[in-house]
């Protein structure tokens, strides 16, 4: 199961929490003119593959980065769009600028902002954030908490004692590929209902108890840090598929609200055919 991260001061965890959303409010003030708009597209993969990225991800994340170097200068980062900007500081801040960005060329308001914050190694502090319908899913070790339009509340995952009475989901069930999928479709026959195609705002949904389960297959870092301080917070778990800590070049993950639908989980993940 996964490990306490270190924690941090009081001050010190509510002076970070509030940059949070400002580099929360930033990236959405560069996304929010080109959602549904016409705008650059780029394809980052080879002949015969499709990886988008859009001039709102590359502009976001710029945006996130220069306020960061202005803020705290001795922070590194780990970006998407950008790289790493020294990754082994004692804090580095972990971005994905626009996280499904197949949904937001779509025009689907399912899409998120991922900004997470490590410290010495460990994500103690994350947001989810979606300016569109204007919510930010924020989580540390004290707690997670839903900023919308009409004020906040906490969040808090809901008790799920079995898996057939389970709501899941998964990105896109064609990504995972022979003993996986088998795999997948083993937990997808056992609850109760599964959706598909919801990137990070489906993480979103465990913290804030809709959803019970969330199955991925090779996250990066940038997929799962941020979530992973919103999932604690809220009294949810992460491992990767064999209940292990999810490690910080992200993998093969499971969210779930519940300790025992993810046990039930795990034994029909590890099953063998």
């Amino acid at each position: 199961m996964p490990t306490h991260p270190p924690a941090l001061a009081a001050d010190q965890l509510e002076t970070l929490d509030a940059f949070l959303l400002e580099l929360n409010r930033a990236s959405g003030a560069v996304i929010l003119p080109l959602f549904r708009a016409e705008h650059a597209l780029e394809n980052k993969a080879g002949p015969g593959q499709f990886d988008p990225v859009t001039a709102a991800d590359k502009g976001a994340e710029a945006a996130i980065r220069q306020l960061i170097a202005a803020h705290y200068p001795a922070h590194g980062v780990i970006g998407e769009e950008y790289g790493e900007d020294r990754p082994d500081a004692e804090f580095v801040w972990v971005l994905d600028p626009v996280d499904g960005t197949r949904a937001f060329i779509a025009g689907l308001p399912v899409w998120t902002t991922l900004i997470g914050l490590r410290f010495q190694g460990q994500a103690v502090l994350g947001s989810i954030g979606q300016p569109y319908v204007g919510e930010v899913f924020i989580g540390h070790a004290g707690g997670a908490r839903l900023i919308a339009r009409d004020g906040q509340r906490p969040l808090r995952v809901r008790p799920c004692a079995q898996l057939s009475d389970a709501v899941i989901a998964t990105t896109d069930p064609n990504l995972f590929k022979g003993a996986q999928h088998a795999a997948w479709e083993r937990v997808r026959a056992a609850v109760r209902l599964a959706r598909y195609g919801c990137d990070a705002y489906a993480y979103a949904m465990v913290a804030a108890g809709c959803l019970d389960m969330v199955i991925e297959r090779g996250l990066k870092s940038w997929d799962i840090d941020a979530a992973l301080p919103v999932i604690a917070g809220a009294g949810g778990f992460v491992t990767d598929w064999s209940g292990a800590p999810v490690g910080s070049h992200g993998g093969d993950v499971v969210i779930s609200g519940g300790e025992a639908c993810l046990s039930q989980a795990l034994s029909l993940l590890a099953a063998s055919p």
